[in-house]
């Protein structure tokens, strides 16, 4: 597939309120209800990069640096970090925000793996994806070594096999 599209036509700004229902006995958001969250934001990033339908491979590198306390605003930003043939890496950032005292703080971060279906479940191709600034081509250069990581974690490629990911330890 020759088309190609920009890093900044995926990316996905999703904002949540923390309700009562979405909290654990310490009034902060469950970590469940969250990871719920950055599925659905970084599912519509892929979904506009690959102009089809979606279903989540993999979650991983979840980081939970704070927590996010009853009644603060949620906001996810979700952008594909790379397209490979029917599967694309996509970053998550969270952020927490307590609106009346005027504090937003980065508080979790992800790397999602989708893959596009057809209308029978099969996988399809995806457009490259192209990009922009110095932050993107950087996620871009690292997702590969990324996916490396995962494939070789998953028994689906030898370790032998993962070029990038050997370079990062041997410098060859």
């Amino acid at each position: 597939m020759s088309q190609k599209k920009n890093a900044g036509a995926s990316k996905v700004i999703m904002t949540e309120m923390v309700l009562p229902n979405d909290t654990n006995t310490l009034n902060n958001l469950m970590g469940g209800r969250l990871l719920h969250w950055m599925d659905i934001c970084g599912a519509i990033a892929a979904q506009k990069h690959a102009n089809a339908k979606v279903v989540t491979a993999s979650v991983d590198n979840v980081s939970f640096a704070q927590p996010i306390r009853l009644g603060h605003v949620v906001t996810m930003q979700a952008g594909v970090t790379r397209a490979f043939n029917s599967s694309m890496e996509v970053f998550i950032q969270v952020w927490g925000e307590d609106v009346p005292a005027g504090i937003k703080v980065a508080t979790h971060k992800a790397f999602y793996t989708f893959v596009a279906v057809d209308d029978a479940n099969k996988p399809i191709r995806v457009p490259e994806l192209i990009p922009e600034t110095e932050a993107e081509f950087e996620l871009y250069k690292s997702a590969l070594r990324r996916r490396q990581l995962r494939l070789v974690l998953s028994g689906r490629l030898l370790p032998d096999e993962a070029v990038e990911l050997k370079e990062l330890f041997t410098g060859k």
